[in-house]
């Protein structure tokens, strides 16, 4: 097989982090496992859309692994990025629904051996985005590893998309210096305004705006506003504000992660296409996982189908 050949079969779209179960509680002292992780969420949603896609990671060999191996293949992510390996399966832990409460078990589980010196040759070559963010990156050695493949993935001339996906973990002062460096190197931003909230407390959404134009004066920035809709920032002044897509809401998870991929796979097919292009995507594709009990992926013709 040629270079370019093999380059054709190599995925356009590479979220790398942690994949992991939660076991959530039903309130009656059972619980039920679903595959999740910010990261491979986003890389199931991207495979979803119908875009070559990948999730760079590990799992542990258990059951729990079993399954997230199980629903990749079904998802249709490239399985030479995903790693099984003889530890644990990080897991996260729901014990109450409402109000939310958690706890992540992953002291010496899969996810941190994960090592990017086993994906396919010439991958760098081929991805257009590499996605990082949720709590991956403050998990070592997993974080410093990532922060190996964004440089390598740079010097590649492949684009870096972060969703920091703010949780309990991210309280670690240890994380601030990891959060900025990888600011730095973006080519697209995407927060919530709840992530604002927690990153930036008690000060103003223009100042914490200013904190990371700071870091990265070039990239987009999305800030994502639930029920309003969703905000672009470009630049230093221009925003550009677009309301959600009207649908019967059966829950919200997974919906942030869903935006992530409606953005990434539109700016992947339409380069040249106009952010605000991309962030309508984003929110259609928000839009129908919400209308699903669930971490629901969309797909294409999902998103065909919104009125």
């Amino acid at each position: 097989m040629t270079t370019s050949e093999s380059a054709s079969h190599l995925p356009l779209i590479v979220s790398a982090g942690e994949a992991l179960t939660d076991l959530v509680t039903d309130g009656a002292n059972r619980w039920i496992a679903h595959p999740g992780g910010a990261a491979w969420n986003v890389a199931r949603a991207c495979a979803r859309l119908g875009l070559p896609s990948a999730f760079a990671g590990a799992v542990g060999q258990d059951n729990f692994g079993d399954d997230l191996m199980r629903a990749s293949r079904d998802a249709g992510l490239d399985p030479r990025f995903i790693q099984q390996l003889p530890a644990p399966t990080l897991m996260a832990v729901v014990y109450s629904a409402s109000p939310p409460a958690y706890r992540f078990l992953g002291e010496n589980s899969a996810d941190l051996a994960f090592d990017p010196g086993h994906l396919p040759n010439g991958w760098l070559g081929a991805a257009r985005w590499l996605h990082v963010g949720g709590i991956s990156l403050v998990r070592w050695p997993l974080a410093d590893t990532l922060l190996g493949l964004i440089e390598n993935a740079r010097a590649a001339g492949t684009q870096i998309s972060f969703d920091p996906n703010a949780r309990i973990l991210h309280r670690n002062p240890a994380y601030l210096p990891v959060f900025e460096a990888v600011v730095r190197r973006c080519n697209f931003l995407k927060f919530s305004d709840e992530d604002l909230a927690f990153f930036f407390a008690g000060q103003s959404e223009d100042d914490a705006l200013n904190y990371l134009r700071g870091l990265n004066a070039r990239a987009p920035i999305v800030i994502t506003r639930g029920a309003l809709g969703a905000s672009l920032y470009q630049g230093a002044t221009s925003r550009t504000d677009l309301p959600t897509v009207p649908v019967q809401v059966a829950d919200t998870v997974g919906a942030g992660d869903a935006l992530c991929a409606g953005i990434l796979v539109s700016a992947t097919e339409r380069p040249q296409a106009l952010w605000t292009d991309h962030l309508h995507v984003g929110l259609q594709a928000a839009a129908v996982a919400c209308s699903h009990a669930g971490a629901y992926a969309p797909t294409r013709q999902d998103l065909a189908a919104l009125p």
